[in-house]
């Protein structure tokens, strides 16, 4: 019995032509609606994108908002794989800890912003922590479920060979948790921006959010497309830089098993 040959993987062509299907639904819906300060086309919006880059404003404010973003994924990550991995390792921590993260994972993500403003005040220390706070309980109950999914038999090995809690993390538990940490990771970093989004809108004076701010003032939609567009670029262009090939990386052991 001979072995099925291995599949090509599409690439990105697909990626592409799904890309260049969508700009031309926005150009027939644009021309239908005729309306450019409501429907704008692809065309406009690109214009005001390389304007935004050429004065040097897209970079200054698209700049802050990256920051915010890789500030409160880092947080986030941080402290939601540790509680993550405690709940998922101790059955008492979890029956102790699991109606709080109830609770957080069903507090709208605009209280915590306006009660970290409140509380903290309008500074950079509480915009961070707002968004950290919104993402922690979604990174813990996923590291969660992938700590009780665990493979016992390689803790019994690990207990046979008398290994120390910093050898059995690094050679037994992290790499059965690599997958579950990276698909933590990209769903957590879609979801971050989009609050930072929020945080820079209801009290920042830099970011994207803060320009869809005034822009929604004057109701400039062509203006609220270019920087919301021009943002999905830069986080697009992590995701495929960075978090897919960590995420491939990390799912490796899984097709060499197979």
């Amino acid at each position: 019995m001979t072995d099925a040959p291995p599949q090509k993987r599409p690439g990105l062509v697909p990626g592409v032509l799904s890309v260049l299907l969508l700009l031309a639904l926005w150009t027939a819906v644009a021309a239908l609606a005729g309306d450019p300060r409501t429907m704008p086309s692809p065309l406009a919006v690109a214009g005001r994108v390389a304007t935004l880059a050429a004065s040097g404003e897209l970079w200054l404010h698209a700049g802050a908002t990256l920051g915010r973003v890789l500030a409160s994924f880092a947080i986030a990550m941080a402290v939601g794989t540790a509680l993550g991995l405690w709940m998922g390792r101790s059955r008492a921590a979890d029956h102790w800890l699991n109606p709080s993260l109830v609770i957080a994972l069903n507090v709208p993500a605009l209280v915590v912003i306006v009660l970290a403003y409140v509380w903290i005040g309008l500074n950079e220390v509480a915009a961070v922590a707002a968004v950290a706070l919104n993402k922690i309980p979604v990174t813990t109950v996923m590291l969660r479920e992938g700590a009780r999914a665990l493979r016992p038999d390689l803790d019994d090995m690990a207990a046979a060979f008398r290994m120390g809690w910093r050898a059995r993390l690094r050679h037994v538990v992290l790499p059965q948790l690599a997958p579950h940490i990276a698909a933590a990771a990209r769903a957590g970093l879609s979801l971050i921006w989009k609050i930072v989004l929020v945080v820079e809108f209801l009290g920042r004076s830099n970011g994207v959010g803060f320009k869809i701010h005034l822009l929604f003032s004057s109701f400039d939609v062509a203006g609220v497309l270019a920087w919301a567009l021009a943002f999905v670029a830069v986080m697009l262009l992590i995701d495929l830089a960075l978090l897919r090939p960590c995420e491939a990386r990390a799912n490796r052991w899984r097709r060499d098993e197979a």
